[in-house]
């Protein structure tokens, strides 16, 4: 049974300087990292916490914002402030108060810049990893004089507790009115401490903008998801730490799972990090599955009745698309037994549903459990993932030869798949769409009501008077994006219309909230994850407007300046639990709605399936995305009124009859072109 301390944390923000808190009025940050050091440039225009200040940590130590090396316990990120001060008899000190902060888009690496005007000077600064195997990020500085005078300046940072060292430099400025300032943020060797160091220029740059070229290059005609796939694209590998090691909500919960991982492994695939998605899969298999075959959930392992049966289909589906976008079957080779035990789990009898054959237990998809009233019984993501994971280990057990286990977990698929969409008195849809969660007597579990040792505290909507409703949830979408069920059939046209009530529900900014929020356990919100599974699921049902209306809420939070989204918006109460965080799987989402579902890009075994869905202020995408070793250049563009669709390019191209097209791997890069309703 899960011990309910598990969901409290001590982190309290009221306690210390403002930087201390994660959810600072109208705040931004801005990720970079390397594998070998992250770090976050925070800006926060409204005036609660330093308005540009730079968090540096240990991308291997999972720890709250407080934590990080360079936020001084009383100061907060205000040491890493630039000092200005000008010369001559009157001497004054200026600091950013107003800056401006955004993301290069013309950079060959991820680049964060800021600018700000003080007194006489205009200031630009540039945040970078450029080094590609060192823990050092770049902050370079260019102070420009606007007028004649004064003749120097004198620039100073630094002070934070842990490396108490002042870097203090008088500059002279030259003919042209600007100096230049490089400065480095150096992990000690313990990656407990930050040390920061002027450099005589930035380091080459040449294998990082290199990696970053292998990368998938994406442009869209639309700003809006333009400029929300490239902060996803570029923020989602610079969390991942070399050895595969990531926060799944950044300064929130210190902690990893495997759901979550398995997407951003998607995302980075998608993404074109190959090698990254690599490390992080080989891991997952290594050190997060047991040798009986279950999976570690918030970095522990669960008794029985609590195991969250849908990791396993999620990491299978992953390895599955790795193996097919990148051709590196050796995962497979090296990780067999431990892919062979993640299929195998979810079927052992203790699961097994006697009368219906499904998987039976007492935990929910968004990890609630008995304390917070979820009956024994039957979810339905712990029936499709494992279904489509046991299909994708078909799929590498027939090409390692496995012919005995591919075919019994192909049968088994089918048993519950005919059972979740047919049984008699078990199967998991009506006329209002997918069944979230049946009891073991075959009676739908509409409420959940919490045992009074459930812990929770005062003011989150499952402590408060009931009835707690389970439905409508958004994880019921999840078979249209898994391709159980068809986009366009009953079932996923009456689930989508049932999400609607999501939108909005005590709450007046947008978006979707995960679940009904009468039980919800938490803070009531809407989530970014959320939505985005909504947006996806709705561009795959032929609902474009629907995914747009999210794109469009998205880019007016504010957050959006960054693209880095906290797991959901709204007051938490905090304590208990922990503040609220940036969760990496919704940069995986934008990434997979953006190539997955917008630009239509999926990789088959042996060949690119192409079925590009434009959403509405769209009608073009260029670009081109690694697979297996190779390039798949594209351009989507949107028809006139009243033209076929094509596609055309320099490879055979085979048209199926759903209207995808079927691009077959020729070892050598592909040129396509295509046209398809706007």
């Amino acid at each position: 049974m899960i011990d309910v301390k598990e969901h409290l944390y001590r982190d309290d923000p009221k306690s210390g300087h403002p930087d201390v808190r994660t959810y600072l009025e109208n705040v931004a940050y801005f990720f970079l990292g390397n594998g070998h050091v992250q770090a976050a440039v925070q800006w926060a225009p409204s005036g609660e916490g330093t308005p540009l200040g730079l968090i540096v940590q240990d991308p291997e130590t999972l720890g709250p914002k407080r934590d990080a090396p360079t936020l001084d316990p009383e100061c907060g990120l205000e040491p890493t402030r630039i000092e200005i001060e000008s010369g001559g008899d009157r001497r004054t000190v200026y600091r950013a108060a107003d800056p401006q902060v955004f993301r290069l888009e013309d950079s060959d690496i991820p680049t964060v810049a800021a600018e700000w005007r003080a007194g006489p000077f205009r200031v630009r600064e540039m945040f970078s990893c450029p080094a590609a195997d060192e823990p050092l990020v770049v902050r370079e500085i260019v102070v420009e004089r606007m007028g004649k005078r004064p003749d120097s300046v004198r620039l100073r940072t630094g002070g934070w507790a842990g490396s108490k060292e002042i870097i203090d430099e008088t500059l002279v400025f030259p003919q042209e009115g600007q100096v230049r300032w490089t400065l480095g943020y150096r992990l000690n060797a313990e990656r407990r401490s930050v040390t920061v160091e002027v450099l005589d220029g930035p380091p080459p740059r040449v294998k990082t903008a290199a990696e970053w070229q292998k990368a998938s290059q994406l442009k869209f005609d639309c700003l809006i998801a333009d400029r929300l796939f490239q902060a996803a694209a570029a923020q989602l590998p610079a969390v991942v730490s070399r050895t595969g090691r990531v926060d799944a909500s950044i300064w929130q919960y210190n902690r990893e799972w495997v759901r979550d991982h398995s997407f951003m492994a998607h995302g980075l695939i998608l993404a074109g990090h190959h090698d990254k998605a690599g490390v992080l899969l080989r891991r997952l298999l290594a050190e997060f599955v047991s040798d009986e075959g279950d999976c570690i959930d918030s970095s522990e392992r669960r008794a029985v009745e609590d195991v969250e049966l849908d990791q396993n289909g999620a990491l299978l589906n992953a390895v599955r698309e790795y193996v097919c976008w990148t051709g590196d079957f050796g995962i497979v080779e090296d990780c067999w037994e431990k892919i062979r035990k993640t299929a195998d789990f979810p079927l052992r009898p203790v699961f097994r549903h006697p009368a219906s054959g499904l998987l039976c237990n007492s935990r929910e998809y968004w990890e609630r459990h008995a304390a917070h009233g979820i009956e024994p019984g039957i979810e339905l993501m712990y029936q499709v993932y494992p279904a489509v994971g046991l299909v994708d280990a078909a799929h590498l057990a027939r090409r390692l030869g496995k012919t005995a286990e591919a075919e019994r977990w192909w049968k088994e698929s089918e048993i519950l798949k005919r059972a979740v969409l047919g049984h008699r008195e078990f199967r998991m849809a009506d006329e209002l769409g997918f069944i979230k969660r049946r009891r073991a007597d075959g009676t739908v579990q509409k409420t959940a009501d919490p045992r009074p040792d459930s812990g929770l505290p005062d003011g989150v909507p499952l402590a408060g008077p009931g009835p707690h409703a389970l439905q409508p949830d958004v994880s019921t979408i999840m078979p249209i994006l898994l391709g159980f069920v068809p986009p366009d059939s009953p079932v996923a046209r009456e689930t989508l219309d049932g999400l609607e009530v999501l939108w909005n529900q005590g709450w007046d900014m947008g978006g979707h909230g995960r679940y009904n929020m009468t039980s919800e356990a938490d803070s009531a919100g809407p989530w970014p994850l959320a939505s985005l599974l909504v947006a996806r699921a709705s561009i795959e049902a032929g609902r474009p407007a629907e995914a747009r209306r999210v794109l469009d809420w998205l880019a007016g939070l504010p957050s959006a300046a960054s693209g880095a989204w906290f797991e959901m918006h709204g007051d938490r109460i905090s304590p208990p639990y922990a503040q609220i965080g940036i969760i990496p799987w919704a940069w995986a989402e934008m990434v997979m709605l953006c190539v997955r579902h917008t630009a239509g890009i999926r990789a088959a075994e042996d060949a690119i399936v192409l079925r590009p869905r434009l959403i509405p202020g769209l009608n073009r995408i260029s670009g081109n995305v690694p697979f297996r070793g190779r390039r798949f250049y594209f351009e989507i563009r949107a028809a006139e009124p009243g033209q076929q669709p094509f596609c055309r390019g320099d490879a055979r191209i085979e048209v199926r009859g759903d209207g995808t097209w079927t691009i077959p791997f020729e070892n050598r890069d592909i040129h396509i072109e295509a046209e398809v309703p706007g």
